[in-house]
């Protein structure tokens, strides 16, 4: 794989309504590097052509980076469990409304640092919220929007919070204890066991430039995934049929 580029196919295609871009999410437990990799896919992305959004949550707008403050504010120990949810619904609410969707339907390609996943890692699984509930704040604050690909770097508890101390990054959950921690990384794993063709385990102990190459390979399939089935859409729409030769293209990026 060294010095190998990856193909990036062209920018993803029109569908009714406008240009429609491609959603992208990356999670994982403290420290496990989802900045870190959310910019350098942006920024490779960007090189190859792309417009690109890089946003984060809680945050993006100016609303959600106010809820931002208050929700990670070590002097907000208190803060009860329901509030902290609805807090955290609150700011992607405003996300999606200002930052994502726009970006959408102009065709861009938005990475966003945590999306719902988090929600119900952190609040339904280590929280201990319930897991139905969480479902229902959130089919009202996304209305079901969903990622195209969820990047789930995966990394021991305890080595991604000694990370995050070496670097002086200290919030109200990363004060939380390492069984919290745990618990959160258990119900990220079983997201990712329940919804394998959207979220994608990458091992994140390995070094930077490996861990984006891994993620690389991964983004590039499911972009040309998407655009082979957003051309068949197209010409089922025109009326027309596919080949045999774009059959045999179509299932040899789609797996299909």
């Amino acid at each position: 794989m060294k010095g190998r580029k990856l193909e990036i196919p062209p920018h993803p295609p029109l569908t009714k309504g406008g240009k429609r871009g491609v959603f992208i999410s990356f999670e994982g437990t403290e420290g496990s590097g989802k900045s870190t990799q959310a910019r350098l896919l942006s920024e490779y992305l960007k090189k190859k052509g792309y417009e690109t959004v890089l946003t984060e949550e809680p945050g993006g707008t100016t609303i959600s980076r106010e809820i931002r403050r208050v929700l990670l504010s070590t002097k907000h120990d208190k803060m009860g469990y329901m509030a902290e949810l609805l807090l955290y619904n609150a700011a992607r609410i405003q996300h999606i409304k200002e930052k994502i969707i726009p970006a959408l339907t102009k065709g861009k390609i938005v990475i966003t640092d945590r999306f719902s996943d988090s929600t119900v890692a952190y609040q339904g699984y280590g929280r201990g919220i319930s897991l139905r509930l969480i479902d229902s704040l959130d089919r009202i604050a996304t209305d079901g929007m969903r990622p195209d690909l969820t990047i789930l770097l995966d990394l021991d508890v305890e080595a991604g919070l000694m990370r995050n101390k070496h670097i002086n990054k200290v919030d109200r959950l990363e004060l939380e204890d390492v069984k919290f921690h745990k618990k959160v990384r258990e119900g990220f794993l079983k997201l990712a066991a329940k919804e394998p063709k959207r979220i994608k385990l990458v091992k994140a102990s390995k070094g930077i430039n490996e861990i984006h190459r891994d993620i690389m390979r991964i983004v590039e399939k499911v972009l040309k995934a998407l655009i082979a089935r957003e051309s068949a859409r197209r010409l089922a729409k025109l009326g027309g049929t596919e080949s045999k030769l774009e059959i045999i293209a179509r299932r040899r990026v789609t797996g299909a």
